[in-house]
Parts: C-alpha cells; structure tokens; sequence
C-alpha cells in the first residue's frame, strides 16, 4: 500500500516537474524516472562490495548478483508485469505506442552497454588496467545517452511528445503548484518509495530464511525484487493511463542506467570475472528479454500479451535455480 501511495505521489510530482522544464517524455521517463527510482538500488551492491561484512568474498557476491539482477529483473519480470497490468486494463492485444526513437536509443545502448560488461568480465583477471578502460567505456556511453535523449527531446516536444501532467499536484490545494512545491512533492514521493522497498526487502527477507541458497543466488532473486520491483510500479501506473512513453521510458531507462553506470563502477572496486552458472543465466535471460522487447517495438506488437511473457524468462531462471544449482 504504501508503495503504490508513493508511486501515485511521484509519478504525479515528476509529470509537473517535466511539463514546468519542457522537455519530452522520453526525458522524464528515461532519465529523470528512471535514474530517480533507480538511485537508491544502487547504493545496496556498491556498499556490500565497499563496506559489507567480514568475508570479502560473499561481499562480493553480494554486490555481483544485486547488479546482474537489477536488469535481468527489468527486461524480465518488470517488462511482463506492466504487459499484464495493460492487458487487464486496456485489452490484450491492443498495441502500446511509446515513442519510438527514445525506445530504440534505450534498448541500443543498453545492448552495447551490457556486451561491453560481459566482455570486460571474460577478460584475464590481471588485465586491470583494461578493465579499467571498459569502466570508463560504460561511463562515457552513458553521458553520451543523456546528451543524446536530451538533445532529441526539443524535436519531441515540437512533434507533440511534450510531458505533460495527468491532473493537479496533488498538494497544490494546500500549498499551490509552484516548482518548489512540485520538487518537494518529488522528494516526499522518492523518501516513500525508499521506505516502501525498505518494507518489502524486510518481508522478504523473512520469507527467505529459510532458503538454503548462496548469497550470490539470493542477490540474484531476492534484492532486484525487493529494492527496484516496488519503484517500478510508476510503469503500472503510467501504462494504465495510456502514457505509455513515460511507462515504458521508466524500465528502459533503468535498464541503461544499471547496465552501464553501476557495473562501470563495480569494475574498478572488485575484480571482475564471471563463472558459469546463475550470473552467466541471468545475463543471458536480461540479453533475452531485451531482444524480446526489441523484436515487439520493430514489429510493432507491443501489446499486454507478448509483453506479459517476459514474466516467463524470469519463470524460467526460477525454475533453473531450483531445479539445476
């Protein structure tokens, strides 16, 4: 409850904020939504790997499954989620329409993002320097990506893509709706969405008690879900109002931002290798559903349909953990 109270209080506060700035929606979506919700999931691997617990060792897989997981869980079971929750509210097999370009630049780069990451890890574990290199490859594609969508988005908002809110602020019957107010609603709305995930993670953690599984296999499954899933409801939100630029920019802007910026960053504070078995599973599965969503947008079959069967590619890594490890 208390995280869809806090998606409804962002995604309204975000909308005003990128209608008062100007921009396309592929700008609020992608970067402001994304990186915005994102945030805070990032600080989980990045502290395990720099100040986890006594064993380096599980820190570190600790930190590798979180980022692995984070968009194995976006192009999986995020991505089927809203395909089910627009089928339920708008037909199943009516066709979604968010713009196209911005989409095609988010699942490019996060391809050439992604490849680079698996690439770096197949290297020997004493080319550092080289590692090195590929952190600051990620980082500059991700600057590039910003310039990029920032840049497309004054031809967007000439072409009618402009942002623009669903409704009044929700506080501006008491405080008005001035861009201090809309930014605090912003903030309020993001503190909630933290303590909402913080809520979830804990009554995960109980349920996964007793699951007898490697701290690798459990950041895989259990933090993706219980840090990002929960902010990701902005989609549902979004998609069941038909803004589907703004729902589909919220994922696909993630998966970008944690398919590049936040492995860069792991690169250079842990060695960086890959063994067979979940990690490689959940990079395949993330490579999977992000093709999937391409083929769909090229063929233009976006509907609630063939989106929900990304909820069978993360079905799949369940049953090849229970089932294989």
């Amino acid at each position: 409850m208390v995280v869809f109270l806090a998606a409804e209080v962002f995604t309204n506060a975000l909308e005003h904020l990128g209608e008062r700035m100007g921009v396309s929606e592929g700008v609020t979506g992608s970067i402001f939504a994304a990186v915005g919700t994102a945030m805070p999931e990032t600080i989980i691997p990045l502290v395990a790997i720099v100040a986890g617990g006594a064993s380096e060792a599980v820190n570190h897989e600790v930190g590798l499954g979180a980022i692995l997981g984070a968009p194995f869980m976006l192009a999986t079971l995020s991505i089927g989620l809203m395909g089910w929750f627009a089928g339920r509210k708008r037909g199943w097999n009516t066709v979604l329409t968010p713009e196209s370009t911005g989409m095609k630049r988010d699942l490019t780069v996060f391809l050439v993002g992604y490849l680079l990451v698996v690439a770096a890890a197949l290297l020997p574990q004493s080319w550092e320097q080289a590692k090195i290199a590929f952190a600051f490859s990620l980082f500059l594609l991700y600057f590039l990506y910003l310039m990029s969508t920032i840049k497309a988005s004054r031809q967007l908002v000439d072409d009618g893509h402009a942002t623009e809110a669903d409704g009044k602020l929700h506080v501006s019957h008491f405080f008005g709706d001035s861009t201090p107010v809309t930014v605090i609603q912003l903030v309020v709305g993001l503190v909630l969405l933290v303590v909402g995930a913080k809520m979830f993670v804990h009554g995960v953690e109980l349920a996964s008690s007793t699951i007898g599984v490697s701290a690798l296999v459990v950041s895989l499954l259990i933090v993706p879900v219980a840090t990002e899933l929960p902010e990701k409801v902005n989609s549902i939100l979004w998609i069941r109002k038909g803004r589907d630029t703004l729902a589909f920019g919220n994922i696909t802007g993630a998966m970008v931002f944690q398919g590049t910026v936040i492995p860069g960053a792991a690169m250079m504070l842990m060695p960086w290798n890959l063994q067979a078995g979940p990690a490689v599973a959940a990079i395949l599965l993330a490579l999977l559903g992000n093709g999937w969503l391409w083929y769909l947008s090229a063929t233009g079959r976006l509907s609630g349909k063939f989106l929900s069967m990304g909820m069978v590619l993360y079905a799949l890594f369940i049953a090849y953990i229970l089932f294989a490890v």
